[in-house]
């Protein structure tokens, strides 16, 4: 499914922010139909439709990884020219059970922990850390802090970015609608036995039962 994704996505989406206009907003394109994602429900006259990715945050440029938080991808459908209010915090996931379930988080708040599995600093990158070394001796210097290297400042806005352009846009829209969604969640997919989605939103209530 995160081929299908990834195929999907509009690589030329621009970020969305309020102050657009919500004609010139793209997003993560939804879909073919709720059918294609992992469940389903009715809210009103509203379909919600889930797949639930892990900790694995997939873009049209690559997938990349978050340990503090999990991955929904959801979708809103309905008739012929419905509009609805989107907004991520009508977005809860209950995990295992527990009685309060996870709030959605805002997407900026992802960026922090936010890894790109396929990314390796090069050689160049490395010896600068080496260079600056603050305790003074060489890499085999048993006296000497490893030395910790970081992405590039303009890769990793760009990976920002890419993780903004598929997130759930807000504000009034014109369905079907798709996007990410976030969890603050540092357990392993392992170790979740059940996830439920709710959604409280214009739309009305519903509940998915997700595959972890």
């Amino acid at each position: 499914m995160i081929l299908a994704l990834m195929g999907g996505l509009s690589i030329g989406a621009q970020a969305p922010t309020r102050d657009t206009p919500a004609t010139e907003l793209k997003g993560m394109p939804p879909r073919v139909a709720p059918t294609e994602y992992q469940a389903q429900a009715q809210a009103g006259k509203v379909t919600v439709a889930a797949e639930f990715l892990g900790h694995s945050v997939p873009t049209p440029e690559g997938t990349y990884t978050s340990e503090d938080f999990v991955v929904v991808e959801a979708a809103l459908f309905g008739p012929p020219d419905a509009r609805t209010k989107l907004i991520t915090g009508d977005f809860s996931l209950r995990i295992n059970g527990k009685k309060v379930a996870l709030p959605s988080q805002p997407y900026q708040l992802v960026f922090h922990s936010l890894k790109d599995p396929e990314w390796e600093p090069s050689s160049k990158d490395t010896k600068s850390k080496t260079s600056l070394n603050t305790n003074g001796g060489g890499p085999n210097d048993p006296g000497s802090a490893p030395a910790t290297v970081h992405m590039p400042i303009e890769l990793r806005r760009a990976m920002e970015q890419h993780v903004q352009r598929v997130s759930m846009l807000e504000g009034e829209r014109a369905l079907p609608q798709a996007g990410l969604i976030f969890f603050e969640y540092r357990g392993k997919p392992q170790s979740i036995r059940s996830l439920e989605l709710i959604y409280s939103g214009a739309g009305g209530n519903a509940t998915l039962a997700l595959k972890p």
